[in-house]
């Protein structure tokens, strides 16, 4: 089983830039395709990015495209998610997710592992 812990949240300006990791501890990380989702206070859980095995392969929600970036090193069982021009809308805690059913996953789904979670925060 793929253990996940998310760290790098916390509070930011609007405007300010965060960069999330989430750790693997499964050696066969290169096997996972990896997810980001997001749940902000009184909301539902939604998708933020996804990540293919390589990491050559990445698909944002239309809400954090061309602000958000994704990517992993297998090397070192980890995943990011690089945050810039964050918008007091991006408050929420950010989860990251492990697949192996889907090449790109992009619901809820289609994950089979979640890390617990990171808290960002972002001050207007």
């Amino acid at each position: 089983q793929v253990q996940l812990v998310e760290s790098g949240g916390g509070l930011v300006q609007a405007g300010g830039s965060l960069r999330l990791s989430c750790a693997a501890s499964e050696r066969t990380f290169g096997t996972y395709a990896m997810g980001w989702f997001r749940q902000a206070p009184g909301k539902e859980r939604e998708f933020v990015a996804a990540i293919s095995r390589t990491g050559s392969n990445t698909y944002y929600a239309d809400s954090v495209k061309g602000r958000f970036t994704g990517s992993r090193d297998n090397a070192e069982n980890t995943v990011y998610l690089q945050m810039n021009s964050l918008k007091p809308e991006d408050t929420a805690v950010y989860r990251c997710a492990a697949s192996l059913k889907s090449r790109v996953p992009t619901s809820e789904e289609e994950m089979d592992y979640w890390g617990k979670g990171t808290l960002v925060t972002v001050s207007s």
